[in-house]
């Protein structure tokens, strides 16, 4: 590859992936922080329903405010989306078993009434199992995610964080923001 020239997925991962990350770390958050945030918005990410996952975060954000940090939840929920549909069916297979339920007899038309909203009760008792699976195995993915990832934003903070800047080279934004007493 001629030089100066760059694979065009590996340029959209750096762009919207890598330098978020970066700029997250570079503030200073808390490596237990960071790591319990990935670690959430990744299984908030693989929630069984298709377009929710955002919402779920929002929520999660709210519910824990300052215990987690937002910019990471949500970049680890993007991240997470091309495992969603990949894991519907793994999940399913949970639930059922779990419950105990009837095995669902999948078919792409089945897929697509419960894509356009026509779905039958079956379908439905099949999304039902995929939540009631993905509830059972979401704590042990969060836990297992977190020590995962603890570490390595660990590294991460060490190798790419903050550069701390001596207050003696801050100067104010205006002249008559100096405080004096």
């Amino acid at each position: 590859m001629p030089a100066g020239r760059s694979v065009p997925g590996l340029r959209w991962v750096r762009l919207h992936v890598t330098e978020p990350l970066l700029m997250i770390i570079r503030r200073g958050a808390d490596a237990k922080t960071l790591a319990f945030s990935g670690a959430m918005g990744i299984t908030l990410g693989i929630f069984p329903i298709y377009g929710v996952t955002a919402v779920l975060c929002a929520c999660a954000v709210g519910l824990l405010g300052a215990r987690c940090n937002a910019p990471t939840m949500l970049l680890a929920n993007l991240i997470a989306t091309p495992l969603e549909l990949s894991l519907v069916i793994p999940f399913l297979r949970l639930g059922e078993w779990v419950v105990g339920g009837k095995r669902l007899l999948l078919s792409k038309n089945a897929l697509w009434q419960a894509l356009t909203g026509k779905a039958s009760w079956e379908v439905l008792l099949g999304l039902w199992h995929a939540l009631v699976g993905w509830s059972v195995a979401a704590p042990f993915i969060i836990a297992a995610l977190y020590f995962a990832l603890l570490p390595v934003v660990k590294f991460s903070i060490q190798r790419y964080g903050i550069v701390v800047v001596p207050s003696s080279s801050l100067t104010p934004l205006m002249k008559d923001s100096i405080v004096t007493s």
